[in-house]
């Protein structure tokens, strides 16, 4: 699977973009969708560019979902499971909760295991996005 366009925009939503490279919190120039390869304070893209550097972002979270994930997924709890791996990272979600109820088949668990990562508490908001996404038919 991928992700799906609808999920690339709750995605960007959740995260944030800005067509003008910035400094992040760790003083990383960063540009579109939390992208820092390449890039030089200055740079200035499009909104299609900040679209397409996501879409290359996510690969590497989207090739987790398919390899560790051994149950069926809808679109969306598919596009759910991709946004909360882009914030947390691959080897969070390898090792979570998570992950090992919903390989048990345990969707309804799985769901609750957002509530696990409410850390920090500004997040909380995202994750009951990522969660109500992950619930959807």
């Amino acid at each position: 699977m991928r992700l799906s366009d609808d999920g690339l925009k709750v995605l960007i939503l959740r995260e944030g973009k800005s067509n003008k490279a910035y400094l992040d919190t760790k003083g990383i120039p960063t540009i579109g969708v939390g992208h820092t390869g390449g890039v030089k304070m200055g740079d200035v893209i499009s909104d299609e560019e900040v679209e397409n550097l996501l879409r290359k972002d996510c690969i590497l979270c989207e090739n987790t979902v398919n390899t560790y994930v051994k149950v069926l997924l809808t679109q969306a709890q598919f596009d759910a499971l991709v946004s909360f791996i882009f914030n947390v990272g691959v080897n969070a979600f390898k090792k979570s909760t998570l992950l090992k109820v919903l390989n048990l088949g345990n969707y309804t668990e799985a769901a609750k295991q957002f509530d696990r990562w409410h850390i920090p508490p500004e997040i909380v908001g995202r994750r009951t996005s990522e969660k109500l996404q992950f619930l959807q038919a």
